[in-house]
């Protein structure tokens, strides 16, 4: 039998202004400007921002779309390592200052004007555990990392971040520290040892995913003490980059391989496609939320590529006759 829903549907409150919390597929009628309106959901894209000054690959990021920081990294021909640094506004990269120890592989938090680089690999010395701290204009020495590594994730910001995962020489990590701004201590180890995989999040509330050997979608969840197994990414790979907080989050490129573009959002249990970047690429740099993310250089061979993605935020649309 129908019921009365179904044969005269659900009644649409009317109300003198738009509800300022409304939920997905809500429907309402504002008598104010008489406009019946509801609640969706707008489109997901990537677009082409301004490309780095200099092309390189395995190299640090932080801050947001609008205020990015990219770092240290290596750059062809030969894959030589540099320690420069370029800030982005939202259209432009611009140089910042040197980091101390020129180096790729390095783990990235923090924000334009306080950002935290630590570990990574510099040649003639191997796995680092230095740490240096940027202020907006110079790179100054931070704690040292307990464990020499490269290729690692990094989460939080600079008075409160982690590093975790990575390899030191042949040797895949699991270990997980925290740095309070000013030393680093010993936290829960990741569930799996891996290198070349992606965080984002904060110190208490971070994620992981992505990595190698051998390729992986495995995301865990860290609350500060332990980490815990979450959804896995749709599309297994490494050397991907990624932005946000453990329930929003979105992960880009990487290589499967080939190298890829697929960029897809986290919601605290599950990932979900979203569109491809233009330029495949593994390697990259990433900042930003899970709105508003930046995906810089990366690439093989080394690019100077941008693009920033918008995420498909929850937005009020008007319904108009046909």
């Amino acid at each position: 039998m129908s019921t009365y829903n179904q044969i005269f549907g659900i009644k649409v409150t009317a109300v003198t202004s738009n509800p300022s919390d409304p939920i997905k597929g809500q429907v309402w009628f504002n008598t104010t400007d008489a406009a019946m309106r509801y609640q969706g959901f707008g489109t997901a894209a990537w677009a082409s921002g301004g490309n780095l000054a200099t092309a390189r690959r395995d190299l640090g990021g932080s801050g947001t779309q609008t205020a990015g920081l990219a770092f240290g990294g290596r750059v062809p021909p030969g894959n030589t390592e540099i320690g420069a640094s370029e800030e982005y506004d939202g259209s432009s990269w611009t140089s910042g200052g040197n980091l101390g120890t020129a180096r790729h592989g390095l783990g990235g938090a923090g924000t334009q004007t306080s950002a935290l680089g630590f570990g990574g690999y510099a040649d003639g010395s191997g796995s680092q555990v230095k740490t240096e701290e940027y202020d907006g204009t110079s790179w100054t020495s931070g704690g040292n990392l307990g464990t020499a590594r490269s290729l690692l994730g990094g989460a939080g910001i600079q008075t409160s971040a982690l590093a975790f995962g990575g390899e030191a020489g042949p040797v895949l990590q699991s270990t997980t520290e925290e740095y309070d701004g000013t030393s680093w201590t010993s936290g829960g180890s990741l569930t799996t040892a891996r290198a070349y995989l992606a965080g984002c999040g904060t110190q208490t509330a971070a994620l992981g995913f992505g990595g190698v050997p051998p390729i992986t979608g495995a995301t865990e969840e860290y609350n500060g003490t332990s980490w815990t197994s979450g959804g896995n990414l749709g599309t297994a790979r490494y050397a991907l980059a990624g932005s946000g907080t453990q329930t929003s989050a979105v992960a880009f490129g990487g290589f499967v391989p080939p190298a890829t573009g697929a960029t897809e959002a986290y919601n605290g249990t599950s990932w979900s496609n979203q569109p491809s970047m233009s330029t495949a690429r593994k390697s990259l740099g990433g900042a930003g939320t899970h709105l508003a993310a930046l995906a810089f250089g990366g690439g093989l061979p080394s690019s100077t590529a941008t693009e920033e993605f918008t995420g498909a935020a929850p937005t009020t649309k008007t319904i108009t006759a046909s």
